[in-house]
C-alpha cells in the first residue's frame, strides 16, 4: 500500500506518445521531415523496453501512436495490441495543428486512423494531438475528429505555455461540446492548481525537470482528491543513449534534460500509483459508454455525419 492514502485506490490512465527523438517539435529546427527517414530510427527498442517494464508492472497503458510510425513498423503495433494495450491516433506526421489547414489535418487525421485500424483490426475511438496543440487557435479541430469517429481526445492543457495550452478550461475529465454541436470525452492533461497559477504535472519533461518528491507529491494531492490523472511518457525518454542533436540550448534542455534518470522515476511511479489505459478510466467515470456500437464488433464505416 502507498503511503499516500488513498492512492492506490484510484486507477489512473498511463499514456504513452509512440514517436521517435527526431519528430520532436524541440528538434525540429535541427530536423526536416523530409529526413525522417534518414535518422537513426530508435522507436522499436525504446518502446519494447517500455513494453517490458509494463509487464512487469501489470499494467496497461493507452499508446498513442503516430501514423508516421505505425506505417513504418506494423509489427511494433502488434506487439503493443498483443500485450493488452488501448491503441489510440497520435496523428500522422506530428505536425502542430494550429500550423495545418482544417483539410490537411483531416486528411492526416483520417489515414492514421485507417492505418492503425488495419493493422489491428480493431477501432482506434481515442485520439491526442502532437505537442498538445489543439489550443484556441485551432479548437476547429475537435469538430473533425468528432466527424472521423472520435469518441475521446486527450489533447487540451488547461495551462498557459509558449507551443500550447487552453487556459481556464476544465482540469479534469468531461464531457465537452464542439463548436458544431458534436460531442467528445475529454481527459485534460492534469495540473496542480495554485493561487494565480496552473502547474503542469502530467509527465513526459515535467517528470524530468521536477524532483521525483515533487511529481509523487503533486500526483498523489489529486487522487487524494478522489479524481484520476493522466501521465505521459515517450519511447525516446528512456533512452539517454540517442543521438544528440544541434539545438538551441533551450531546446536543449526541454529534451535532454534527465533522461538519464526518467526510467528510474517511472519505476517507481508504477509502484507508488495505480495505472490503466485512458478508454478504462473514462468510462469509470461513466463518460464513455462501457460498450458501445464501435466496440461490439469491428467494421470500418466512413463519416458521413458531423457527429
Amino acid at each position: 500500500m502507498d503511503n499516500d492514502s488513498g492512492t492506490k485506490r484510484i486507477a489512473n490512465a498511463l499514456t504513452i506518445d509512440v514517436e521517435d527523438y527526431f519528430q520532436v517539435a524541440a528538434l525540429a529546427e535541427a530536423v526536416n521531415r523530409d529526413d525522417w527517414h534518414s535518422m537513426e530510427y530508435r522507436v522499436e527498442a525504446n518502446t519494447h523496453r517500455l513494453l517490458e517494464l509494463l509487464e512487469r508492472h501489470n499494467t496497461r497503458a493507452t499508446f498513442f501512436t503516430l501514423g508516421w510510425v505505425a506505417e513504418k513498423s506494423p509489427g511494433l503495433v502488434r506487439d503493443i495490441q498483443k500485450a493488452g494495450h488501448e491503441i489510440a491516433s497520435h496523428g500522422y506526421s506530428h505536425q502542430l495543428i494550429y500550423n495545418q489547414t482544417p483539410e490537411v489535418f483531416r486528411e492526416e487525421t483520417r489515414r492514421s486512423k485507417r492505418i492503425l485500424e488495419d493493422i489491428t483490426g480493431e477501432p482506434v475511438t481515442g485520439y491526442r494531438a502532437a505537442s498538445y496543440s489543439i489550443t484556441n487557435q485551432s479548437r476547429w479541430a475537435l469538430d473533425i475528429l468528432a466527424e472521423e469517429g472520435f469518441l475521446w481526445d486527450s489533447s487540451i492543457f488547461p495551462v498557459h505555455h509558449d507551443r500550447y495550452g487552453m487556459p481556464g478550461t476544465p482540469r479534469w475529465p468531461h464531457r465537452l461540446t464542439t463548436d458544431n454541436g458534436c460531442e467528445l470525452a475529454e481527459f485534460p492533461l492534469s495540473t496542480l492548481k495554485f493561487p494565480g497559477y496552473t502547474l503542469p504535472i502530467a509527465g513526459g519533461g515535467y517528470f524530468r525537470l521536477f524532483p521525483y518528491w515533487f511529481s509523487r507529491w503533486g500526483l498523489g494531492s489529486i487522487n487524494r482528491q478522489g479524481r484520476p490523472f493522466v501521465f505521459y511518457l515517450h519511447p525516446w525518454e528512456v533512452d539517454p543513449g540517442q543521438p544528440r542533436l544541434d539545438v538551441k540550448w533551450f531546446s536543449r534542455f526541454r529534451h535532454y534534460n534527465n533522461l538519464d534518470v526518467c526510467e528510474q522515476r517511472l519505476e517507481q511511479l508504477l509502484e507508488h500509483f495505480s495505472f490503466t489505459a485512458m478508454g478504462d478510466v473514462l468510462k469509470k467515470q461513466q463518460l464513455l459508454e462501457m460498450e458501445s456500437p464501435a466496440t461490439t464488433g469491428y467494421e470500418r464505416m466512413e463519416s458521413t455525419s458531423p457527429c
